[in-house]
């Protein structure tokens, strides 16, 4: 019985994340994958703290597909400018240094990624004042 409402209740979250995710405007959009980055990061720190492998690996690895396929690949560099390519080299100095926490099982590498994208976060969430429509930016979620 349990299972069957554990699985209604992701059923419901899934439904509520993916209702978010369409109604999200562009810049809605990137502050999302801020969010998840960083709550991979903090689960990656956890899982390592916690000696579970195959979870820290599963979190590191979500981290990066955030930072590199989804941040990275937003980039507009073709109007983004010189923001844009610098952007472009710290989410790869950040995927980087992920693969060093991972390979050598050390927290310090992934503490200084989440720094990094709280810091671009904060940045990025201070751009648009609420109700207002998000000026054009390095990144672009447009087709």
């Amino acid at each position: 019985m349990y299972t069957q409402s554990k699985i209604a209740a992701n059923a419901y979250a899934n439904v509520g994340l993916e209702t978010g995710v369409v109604a999200a405007s562009p810049h809605q959009l990137i502050v999302m994958l801020y969010e998840g980055a960083e709550l991979a990061v903090r689960m990656s720190i956890k899982h390592m703290n916690e000696g579970d492998i195959a979870k820290k690996s599963a979190a590191i690895s979500k981290a990066s597909t955030i930072i590199m396929e989804g941040l990275q690949a937003a980039l507009d560099t073709g109007n983004g400018g010189g923001l844009a390519e610098q952007l472009n080299t710290l989410y790869d100095y950040m995927n980087k240094r992920l693969m060093l926490a991972h390979i050598r099982n050390e927290t310090a590498p992934l503490e200084e990624v989440l720094g990094l994208l709280r810091e671009l976060h904060g940045a990025w969430e201070q751009i648009t004042p609420s109700g207002q429509p998000a000026p054009r930016s390095s990144h672009s979620i447009a087709a």
